[in-house]
Order: structure tokens, then C-alpha cells, then sequence
């Protein structure tokens, strides 16, 4: 795919690297990448990808920007608050090359959609920020013979690996099965250096450019693992297991052990019959709360008695899933809010 003029002024830095020159840059005009989230690593991968002239880019979200998004996730201002994360994404980035093309997917990747969208692109990214989505993509991936560029973050350390290129190891041989419900916490949950996204995202997109333009080593068979606390990395080293099969897409929030729960009631469906218990640590509390009395999760586990109301008590955390958890590790007939109070903030 040919550079117009303008194009080889704007990636004129690119063309003198001898690396990449005329032809890797045209190399990076044809291919279709497709980023999964436009969150805290989605923001750098963009920004990045868009910038080196990646000619068509696919931006799979279906949330929108909230205000604790602006910490780290670079792409929006305050003016993007409530709107769609993948078209505010798209937008913005379109001021920055617009010579690129960018396709929006405003919803989440599903076992529904996943190969449908992934036949489309080159090259998927996991920006995603849960189980079920990188396992989703992982199998999709395999299933479309596409390679796999994945991050993950949590508080001040990243992981970044290549899956599934060239026949390579996949996400399935590092990580057989996922983590117990509810033992790693997200984000919201737990927090993160807000520069920590950034790190990463970088990374990833650094694997991309390799892929596209086949420069130096591709992270294939390898995780590197960064810690921001003490400047340290290290990569470690795994091999492909030939003994998993991956035939179809399944259900992965049965498998990551998100199974149905019944005990969940909406935020719009509390009445003056409802109370509501907070069970978050009282620094949360103290950023941010929906009302209802406050009793940290860990008083509640010691001493479950606590809960006593002459109403129907429903608990909530941030997202849903420490609330669903207490209940059904203690036990207890009562409900947990939906969502959590990340969704309830959006009524």
C-alpha cells in the first residue's frame, strides 16, 4: 500500500530506520489491527498504533468514561465524561493521523460476535481487564489463526507476552485454568499507578510494529513481567502444550466461575424496604458511596451477625463481585446489588 506525500513526511522517522524504511511503512499502512478495550492499556496501544500509521484500526468497548477513567486512561477529558470510550476514542485519535481508518465496535466482545470481528483484522490486541475476556480472546484468536498481543496490570506490576504467533504458545499454556473467582482482584477494586497502563500499552504496541514490519524478537513463547516499584524485569520462558484443543467458544464466565447468581437486584429496583450495606474498606467509603450503613467486609466474615435488619438487606462493593462472593461463602440469604456501585452510578 503506497505512501502519499504527506504520509512520507509524517512518518519520515520511521522511513530513515533503515529496520523499516519505505517498505515496512507500507507494511504498517495495510494492516488492520483490532484493539479489545479502550481502557488504561487501550488509551497507549491507540495512541501509539495510530501515530506509527497503522492503516485500519478496530476499537472494540462498550463502556463509557467515567471520571475515575482520567487518571490513567490518556485519550479522554472531562468533557467525554458519560460518552462512549470506543467513538470519543476514534475521534480524538482521528486528529492525530487521518490518514488512518478506524472502525468502531461500541459493545463488548462476546462469544456472539468474537470470530465474526477477529476475521476481519491482522492482528488483536487484549487490552481487557478480566478472565473471561482474555480467555475469549485467546480461543477466538486460535480459532481465526490470528496472533494475540496481551497485557495485563495490577497495582505497579505488568505482564506482557505474544500468543498464538506463528502456531506458537497460546494464553491456555501459561494459564490452564483461571484463578478462583473473586481471588485477584480488579482495578476498581484494588487500584493502580496511573502511569503503570502507559508502560504497558507501549510494550504491546511495540510488539505489534515487530509483528507487522518482522523486526528483532517477537515475545512468542515469553512473559515479560515489569515492577515500576524497583525498575526490575524479567521474562520468563514457556513452552507450547500441545495437548490443549481448542474447538469452540464456551461460556467464560461459567468457566472463570462467574456462574448465575440469584441473589442480585438492580439499583433501580431498591425500595424504602431495601438496606443497603456497604462492605467496602473504609478508604472507599470515603471516596465514594451510594448510602446505607458501612460494614467492611472482613467484620462481617468474623462475625456474620452483624447483618441484622428488620428490611431486606442487599450488600454492595464496587463492582458486584466481592458482595456475590461474601454471600455465598458465609452462606447467607440475602441479596447482593448488581453491578455494584459502579453501575448504580451510572442510573
Amino acid at each position: 500500500m503506497k505512501l502519499n506525500q504527506n504520509e512520507k513526511i509524517l512518518y519520515s522517522r520511521h522511513l530513515l530506520l533503515n529496520e523499516i524504511g519505505k517498505e515496512g511503512q507500507e507494511k504498517i499502512k495495510a494492516a488492520k489491527v483490532l484493539v479489545i478495550g479502550a481502557g488504561g492499556l487501550g488509551c497507549p496501544i491507540l495512541q501509539y498504533l495510530t501515530a506509527a500509521g497503522v492503516g485500519t484500526i478496530g476499537i472494540v468497548d462498550g463502556d463509557k468514561v467515567d471520571v475515575t477513567n482520567l487518571q490513567r486512561q490518556i485519550l479522554y477529558g472531562v468533557d467525554d465524561i458519560g460518552k462512549s470510550k470506543a467513538r470519543s476514542a476514534a475521534k480524538r485519535l482521528k486528529q492525530l493521523n487521518p490518514y488512518v481508518k478506524f472502525v468502531v465496535h461500541e459493545f463488548f466482545i462476546s462469544s456472539k460476535n468474537a470470530l465474526a470481528i477477529f476475521e476481519q483484522y491482522d492482528i488483536i490486541i487484549d487490552g481487557s481487564d478480566n478472565f473471561q475476556t482474555r480467555y475469549l480472546c485467546n480461543d477466538a484468536a486460535v480459532l481465526t489463526n490470528k496472533p494475540l498481543v496481551f497485557g495485563s496490570i495490577f497495582k505497579f506490576e505488568g505482564q506482557v507476552s505474544v500468543f498464538n504467533y506463528q502456531d506458537g504458545p497460546t494464553y491456555r499454556c501459561l494459564y490452564p485454568e483461571p484463578p478462583k473467582s473473586g481471588s485477584v482482584p480488579n482495578c476498581s477494586e484494588i487500584g493502580v499507578l496511573g502511569v503503570l497502563p502507559g508502560i504497558v500499552g507501549s510494550y504491546q504496541a511495540n510488539e505489534v510494529l515487530k509483528i507487522i514490519c518482522n523486526l528483532g524478537n517477537v515475545l512468542s513463547g515469553k512473559l515479560l513481567t515489569i515492577n515500576t516499584l524497583n525498575n526490575q524485569s524479567y521474562v520468563l520462558s514457556f513452552a507450547k502444550n500441545d495437548t490443549i484443543q481448542i474447538k469452540e467458544l464456551i461460556d467464560y464466565n461459567v468457566f472463570c466461575g462467574f456462574e448465575f447468581f440469584e441473589n442480585e437486584i438492580e439499583f433501580k429496583s431498591l425500595t424504602e424496604n431495601h438496606q443497603l450495606v456497604d462492605i467496602r474498606s473504609d478508604l472507599e467509603r470515603e471516596i465514594d458511596h451510594i448510602g446505607g450503613i458501612h460494614i467492611a467486609e472482613e467484620k462481617l466474615r468474623n462475625n456474620p451477625l452483624l447483618l441484622k435488619s428488620d428490611k431486606k438487606i442487599v450488600l454492595y462493593c464496587q463492582t458486584g463481585n466481592r458482595s456475590k462472593q461474601l454471600i455465598q461463602d458465609l452462606d447467607l440469604n440475602i441479596q447482593s446489588l448488581k453491578g455494584g456501585i459502579k453501575k448504580a452510578s451510572q442510573k
